[in-house]
């Protein structure tokens, strides 16, 4: 683990495991201590880059507001740091879009691509605006959280379902609601509204895996059929689950896994 100074923001980032390289970019408003589970599912088999965006966790504050582009270069900066040439790249919701501006950016140094649970934005749809839960109550706030991970997951299911209510019930913790970087959340909300990289998707040459859950109501399936359909050669893969498909449904993490160890 290291902290390093990448274009004027101090970067907290770590280099693991053994295999192809693998940048992993995770969702939004998560740190790389909250991601660990996620990098257990898909970082095995690689040597992983991650790191916590600037403004949260670990990572330095940002001097002010930025764009999707910024991240791109945070990421790309990185991979400088570090020595990468080329890497595959994972991102996952938030993650996902600044995956797709990393490679439409830089596509020369994205050996493979996966794109899960997110969304191209502009005529590509865009995923829920999550800026708008700033708007809502701590009490409203934990109910829509709760309602944004999957469609199905009313009351009645979940009274049915006692391993969805568990997932529900540790991601969305009340205690965690208004957490200690909340300005740096907010500085990504806002980044993550503007957006669009649907015109410049043609400029991905690299093999790429569009993911989706099949219920998920914050990057709608809709979004990713689009995303798929606008990369030359995409395959999409659609599991199920919504927004946490990862998790709910034991397909994932392998199919994804191999599809980055291909060559």
């Amino acid at each position: 683990m290291a902290t390093d100074n990448i274009g004027g923001i101090d970067l907290f980032w770590e280099v693991r495991g053994r295999g192809p390289r693998l940048v992993f970019c995770n969702g939004s408003g998560s740190t790389l201590a909250e991601a660990r589970l996620l990098l257990n599912v898909l970082g095995d088999g690689f040597e992983v880059l991650a790191f916590d965006y600037r403004g949260l966790g670990a990572s330095g504050p940002t001097p002010g507001p930025y764009v999707m582009a910024d991240v791109a270069r945070d990421v790309l900066g990185l991979m400088d740091r570090v020595g990468w040439d080329q890497a595959r790249l994972c991102g996952i919701s938030f993650g996902g879009m600044v995956a797709q501006e990393v490679a439409v950016t830089a596509p020369s140094r994205v050996q493979r691509l996966a794109l899960l649970c997110t969304s191209a934005g502009g005529r590509g749809g865009s995923s829920y605006p999550l800026h708008e839960l700033d708007d809502l109550d701590h009490h409203e706030r934990i109910q829509r959280r709760r309602s944004l991970i999957d469609t199905r997951f009313d009351e009645s299911w979940l009274a049915a379902h006692p391993n969805d209510a568990a997932l529900v019930d540790f991601v969305v913790r009340p205690d965690a609601v208004d957490p200690p970087d909340l300005v740096g959340r907010r500085a990504q909300m806002a980044a993550r509204r503007t957006h669009d990289v649907w015109d410049r998707l043609h400029r991905i040459t690299c093999p790429t895996m569009v993911a989706a859950g099949r219920y998920d109501p914050v990057a709608p399936l809709a979004n990713s059929e689009a995303l798929a359909g606008r990369i030359d050669g995409a395959e999409l893969r659609v599991y199920e689950g919504g927004h946490l498909f990862i998790v709910q449904d034991q397909a994932a993490g392998p199919e994804i896994t191999d599809f980055l160890a291909s060559t």
